[in-house]
């Protein structure tokens, strides 16, 4: 009896056209990040036909043509955008299911709270909707400091790490 209340109640849900925080979201390419300009009937971006289409908030979604990488919960990296292969000097299929630290490492050292990557990263892998802005600098590279903000996105919901 239960489960038919549950089911009842569970009718009046409807799919979110608006990220959590109000904002539109986006789809975007996770290796091209071009978005599609018309309704998507696949998972396989239309333009580059190499990455899979994601989605995230307006604010945190990146430019196309954007470096970015997409982590999943073990800080496994998922997906390393091509203008990310050029800035990390990597290439995707070395760095997929490698961890993030293979590729980026805090490049503040005494970062606590928010600013601290791994925070970051761990809170957007939750699902939190709030974007926050590190300091990061390819690993085994000193000297640099790129910033880098940080989000959920999905699906699956995983971490966005857009290098500004």
């Amino acid at each position: 009896m239960t489960n038919v209340i549950a089911m009842q109640q569970r009718a009046g849900l409807e799919v979110a056209t608006d990220a959590p925080d109000g904002g539109p979201s986006i789809v975007f390419c996770s290796h091209c990040g071009a978005r599609p300009e018309s309704e998507v009937f696949s998972r396989v971006c239309e333009s580059c036909g190499m990455g899979l289409l994601l989605e995230a908030d307006e604010q945190t979604a990146p430019p196309e043509g954007g470096a970015f990488l997409v982590i999943d919960s073990s800080m496994s990296i998922c997906a390393v955008s091509a203008a990310a292969e050029r800035l990390l000097a990597t290439r995707e299929t070395d760095s997929v299911n490698s961890h993030l630290t293979q590729l980026i490492v805090p490049a503040d050292a005494e970062a606590q709270g928010a600013a601290n990557l791994a925070v970051a990263v761990t809170w957007a892998v939750r699902g939190d909707q709030k974007t926050r802005k590190v300091f990061v600098r390819p690993t085994n590279t000193f000297g640099v400091r790129m910033t880098a903000r940080i989000a959920t996105c999905g699906p699956p919901r995983a971490a966005l790490v857009v290098f500004d």
